[in-house]
């Protein structure tokens, strides 16, 4: 069924996946998908952060344009002919799982946009928001959300469950079960993120490093179980890789090397940029040594 594509996003595109069937290769190009669950939120996202986001509100364009690369990245993979893809490719599935948790994950971590979603909102929305930040039981739950050790346990736990055959299988079957592995996906992926790089502080950055470390080592033997299987671990796929010309095995493979070297690089890489941080934090800053000026000079 064709359904007119939202003036928002102005892609000239006329036709979307094929409900309830197989994507085939002469579709690719055109099997691009607009759910309203998934428009709507990065629509409503979008305005409100366009609403929202000013130099003069402590927004800077460094994190502007981290916010619309991520915005960009989850709109590409969850709308893009990708989605549908991963209905018939487990390589394809993958991908998509691995740009969600890499890719928009930490660019809408290091844009820290929730400051703009709430300047946009009116003023009295703003206020009770305000107040609820500063009740207790929210911020304690907070911390126990974004303390470093339950993050990461919390992603590993998601990732290697979602894994699961019988799991996995059932999200090419329900919409339902598809969308919420995608809310833990991202959900647990932007929270690993924020431990690692907006709460763990200073002093805690050699524990971050040790987390990415680990996470990078745990994906790995996943991505390796995957590739060095001896048969498929996802029956659901069945006869569908064959009209791309991979057997399920050849695709398995596929997607597990690619949640083992492309996401194994992109975890050493932010591990080596937390392990840079962590050296300055280590060095006498330039703001001691100013504080310290200016008390011989009183």
């Amino acid at each position: 069924m064709r359904r007119a594509l939202p003036g928002l996003f102005a892609i000239p595109l006329t036709a979307l996946g094929h409900s309830g069937e197989l994507l085939e290769p002469h579709d690719l190009w055109t099997a691009w998908e607009f759910d309203p669950g998934v428009v709507i939120p990065l629509a409503v996202s979008a305005i409100l952060y366009a609403r929202g986001a000013r130099v003069s509100r402590g927004t800077t364009p460094r994190q502007m344009l981290f916010f619309w690369l991520g915005w960009f990245v989850l709109f590409v993979s969850l709308c893009s002919p990708l989605h549908p893809l991963g209905e018939s490719l487990f390589s394809a599935h993958m991908t998509q799982h691995e740009l969600l948790i890499l890719v928009a994950a930490p660019l809408l971590v290091l844009a820290r946009p929730a400051a703009s979603f709430v300047w946009a909102l009116p003023f009295e929305w703003r206020r009770r928001i305000g107040r609820w930040t500063k009740w207790h039981a929210t911020q304690t739950v907070w911390r126990l959300l974004t303390g470093a050790s339950a993050a990461w346990l919390l992603h590993a736990v998601i990732l290697w469950v979602w894994h699961i055959p019988a799991l996995f299988d059932a999200t090419l079957s329900s919409g339902a079960v598809h969308s919420t592995q995608h809310i833990c996906f991202l959900g647990s992926a932007l929270i690993f993120w924020w431990a690692l790089v907006h709460g763990q502080g200073r002093r805690n950055y050699g524990w971050g490093v040790l987390y990415i470390f680990t996470t990078a080592v745990h994906t790995s033997i996943l991505g390796a179980l995957l590739t060095f299987a001896p048969s498929p671990w996802y029956p659901a796929y069945g006869q569908a890789t064959q009209r791309w010309g991979l057997t399920p095995l050849q695709d398995q493979q596929i997607g597990g090397l690619i949640m083992w070297v492309p996401a194994g690089l992109v975890y050493t890489i932010a591990g080596l940029a937390l392990f840079a941080a962590w050296l300055r934090a280590s060095e006498p800053g330039e703001r001691d040594s100013m504080v310290e000026g200016r008390e011989y000079a009183h």
